[in-house]
């Protein structure tokens, strides 16, 4: 069969014009198409013969390209990995170790083809969850790191002054116990956040509550200034964001709960 004609005819007609394969060795192909990520970068998408098969392969390009803007491992779990398990049952995808792969039929090429694009599409669009949707990943990322570099006995989640705050207007997003001073741990993901964490903070220490704060921002270079400033006066240590600074947070955690 000719792969570079009849394959390649099969694919613009159940795709679009625009596809070309162009030869990159024995029996593989790169295929270039008109489809991009959100900052203008095509697909990667080879076709390469293994054993007696002929394979579409992204080469581990997708997770590597959502790598640059998100943790890849959170498409492992809650709303990403629904959206992404979906996109590789619903099209006929398989994953293994990062690597999008689809098997080639030859006598219905065009259509795995057609799938197999709607399927890494599908797959990005982990990048177009709503704002709502992106809060409460980070809420849920946030609850798996602490419970992961934490004694989950010493972990406290909403807590609250039960005395002082019966209505819970005041709340902390997580409390460590069992040291001298007790750690008041935020999650910030906004202004409206980092304003509540302010006023929360404010409270307990009229109070006079025994303890200390950290907060860990989604993203603190979007939080307005002003507000950012408040929240600083009565915050003991911030962490501009989690995904790029586990490493400095879990041995921040593992040293103050000693």
């Amino acid at each position: 069969m000719d792969i570079q004609n009849t394959i390649e005819k099969n694919f613009k007609e159940k795709v679009c014009k625009e596809v070309r394969l162009v030869a990159e060795g024995v029996d593989r192909f790169r295929v270039f198409t008109p489809f991009q990520f959100d900052d203008g970068d095509h697909f990667a998408i080879i076709l390469k013969k293994v054993g007696n098969n002929w394979i579409l392969s992204d080469e581990g390009h997708t997770y590597m390209h959502l790598s640059y803007i998100m943790d890849v491992k959170s498409l492992e779990k809650d709303k990403r990995a629904k959206i992404v398990s979906n996109a590789i049952s619903n099209f006929g995808i398989t994953e293994t170790k990062g690597v999008l792969t689809a098997v080639l039929n030859p006598e219905n090429s065009g259509n795995i083809f057609y799938n197999y694009i709607q399927g890494l599409i599908k797959i990005t669009d982990v990048t177009y969850l709503s704002r709502e949707n992106v809060r409460s990943t980070f809420w849920e990322d946030f609850k798996t790191f602490i419970i992961e570099h934490t004694p989950k006995d010493r972990i406290e989640f909403n807590y609250h002054d039960k005395k002082n705050d019966p209505k819970e207007l005041y709340s902390v997003d997580c409390k460590l116990n069992g040291m001298t001073k007790p750690l008041y741990i935020f999650a910030i993901n906004g202004d409206d956040k980092c304003n509540s964490a302010t006023i929360s903070l404010y409270q307990h220490e009229k109070w006079n509550s025994n303890f200390r704060s950290v907060s860990i921002f989604e993203d603190q270079e979007t939080i307005n200034r002003k507000v950012l400033a408040r929240f600083s006066d009565v915050c003991d240590k911030q962490f501009s964001n989690l995904n790029s600074n586990k490493d400095r947070i879990g041995k921040f955690l593992a040293e103050i709960a000693e």
